[in-house]
């Protein structure tokens, strides 16, 4: 539905905005991840006194990792179609990659290093490769626009 309204004449600059809103919101999302699953090994004992105890379940970070991989695969996808630019994906490869690794094949209870290395590396590629969306993003645009146009 959101393909057929934005090949409309006049509905480019509203994908523009939401593509940017998605990219932001991955972008902290996934730093947030990559903080969450640095600090979980230290705070992992204080989660449950403060009702927080879901942040620690394997299932909750298994969620957030496929939501988080699914929302940037659909938004780096879009931007790559537009500006033609592979290196976002590349990036969000490797982090969706590492995250999945840390996730089901690097288990906290078994290797808690590696878990919290691999996931906290990807959740950081991830969110960069937001950011480098949102540039190539940007500068598709000036260069698409003509000078003296705003």
């Amino acid at each position: 539905m959101i393909d057929r309204l934005v090949s409309q004449p006049g509905n480019a600059s509203a994908h523009d905005a939401l593509a940017h809103v998605v990219d932001r919101i991955g972008a902290t999302a996934s730093f947030l991840c990559a903080i969450h699953c640095a600090a979980l090994p230290f705070v992992l004992t204080v989660l449950p006194t403060l009702g927080l105890g879901f942040l620690g379940d394997h299932r909750f970070e298994r969620i957030f990792i496929a939501f988080a991989s699914l929302l940037a695969l659909s938004s780096l996808s879009r931007g790559y179609r537009r500006h033609r630019v592979a290196s976002a994906l590349v990036v969000a490869g490797v982090g969706i990659v590492l995250l999945w690794l840390g996730a089901w094949l690097f288990d906290s209870g078994e290797a808690p290093i590696v878990h919290a290395s691999l996931v906290t590396l990807g959740g950081c590629a991830v969110a960069c490769a937001h950011i480098l969306n949102l540039r190539l993003a940007h500068r598709f645009d000036v260069c698409r626009t003509p000078h003296g146009a705003h």
